[in-house]
């Protein structure tokens, strides 16, 4: 495998830029203060742009005390690397010197115009997306680490909107049933939100299409449920798409015991792909009135018919479809954190150190099998992994 290096622009200290994310209803910020420390002791230079961190509750005062520059206006143009959640817009990759690094979340499959910009604009550009799902690679994972975030939400938001209570409860004026919760999709979504469900005093259930699965739901609590069918294990510990007919008897399958659920967590995905309809329209004509589903999938056609992001769906049976849009945004705070632990171990993936001293260079190494992965545009082309050559 060839090595490649990219070299500094100016001199040998390198300044990290966090900008305002301008994508309505994102809250989280690529870095927090707590976290600039790790920078500065590299030998890099850290910039936020004032208010960066207010949705997230983090003041410009935190960010200075933490030792990074807080400035009003573009502090981008200049930054040799930009972290952001969301990725730059067209304008903003515009905006960047030639060589610069952004590290975000960067879909290949939707993000087609901020890749464009990045390749126009010579930019390298690293989606966290992209990252292997290797052990050495976990602390540097964001959709790990944003999935758990979401899952804990969706059991908050289940509770919240059903009409039931969650635990049994023993009372003077008799007793209260718990709440019967399923879950679709066994990930770390899935698997948190059974975890929240447990706590809360539920009754969960769970499927998924892996039947290793089966063991991590059952330490959760909660019962697997087994349709005998065809495992569908696919690469990096997600689940791989499956045939019509087998979705259909999977539907078949599965609609008792989504007709007995007060609540209905789905949290199904495929990485660069359209959700998998687990979900029909006739199968939530069977739930009962009063019944909620949480849909985190929404975003991305919904696991569930009728799923609208963003929107609380009311169905003539009186099931309540909730679709899920920047969930992980809703807990911005914890979300922040995390994701700003996941970008900062990539970073310092990237920087150079001379006998164990850090010289405040970001020099990506693609023979680094992490970098090789997540690099989607270098030196104006798009970029294929070593590994998929």
């Amino acid at each position: 495998m060839v090595k490649i290096a990219l070299t500094p622009l100016y001199g040998s200290i390198m300044l990290i830029a966090v900008a305002k994310e301008v994508r309505p209803g994102e809250k989280r910020v690529a870095l927090v203060p707590d976290i600039i420390s790790k920078l500065t002791k590299a030998g890099l230079q850290v910039v936020i742009e004032s208010g960066a961190g207010e949705s997230a509750q983090f003041s410009d005062d935190q960010f200075t005390q933490a030792g990074a520059t807080v400035k009003s206006g573009n502090v981008i143009s200049d930054a040799d690397v930009v972290a952001s959640v969301q990725p730059l817009n067209p304008d903003q990759m515009k905006s960047l010197k030639k060589g610069a690094i952004t590290i975000s979340f960067l879909s290949p499959t939707t993000a087609v115009d901020s890749i464009d910009a990045a390749i126009a604009a010579n930019v390298t550009a690293l989606s966290l997306e992209l990252v292997p799902r290797i052990s050495r690679a976990q602390s540097m994972d964001a959709l790990t680490s944003q999935a758990l975030c979401a899952g804990y939400r969706a059991s908050l938001v289940g509770a919240e909107l059903s009409p039931r209570f969650f635990p049994l409860l023993m009372t003077a004026a008799g007793t209260v049933t718990p709440a019967q919760v399923v879950v679709l999709g066994a990930g770390v979504a899935g698997l948190q939100a059974i975890a929240t469900a447990k706590r809360l005093g539920a009754v969960v259930s769970a499927y998924d299409v892996r039947p290793s699965s089966a063991d991590e739901v059952k330490s959760m609590g909660a019962k697997f449920i087994n349709l005998e069918l065809e495992a569908l294990e696919g690469t990096g510990g997600y689940a791989r798409e499956m045939t019509e007919d087998r979705a259909a008897k999977q539907r078949e399958l599965l609609t008792p015991y989504i007709s007995n659920a007060d609540v209905l967590i789905t949290t199904a995905a495929v990485p660069g792909r359209p959700a998998p309809r687990l979900v029909t329209a006739d199968m939530v004509a069977t739930m009962k009135p009063g019944a909620v589903i949480v849909d985190l999938a929404a975003e991305t056609g919904g696991n569930v018919e009728g799923s609208v992001a963003g929107e609380i769906v009311v169905t003539a049976n009186g099931v309540k479809q909730w679709g899920g849009k920047d969930v992980p945004s809703q807990l911005p705070y914890h979300a922040s954190m995390l994701f700003s632990r996941n970008v900062v171990n990539l970073l310092l993936l990237m920087t150079k150190s001379v006998d164990g001293k850090p010289t405040g260079e970001v020099i990506p190494d693609f023979s680094d099998e992490i970098i090789d992965a997540a690099t989607v545009t270098m030196n104006g082309a798009r970029r294929t992994p070593e590994g998929k050559k």
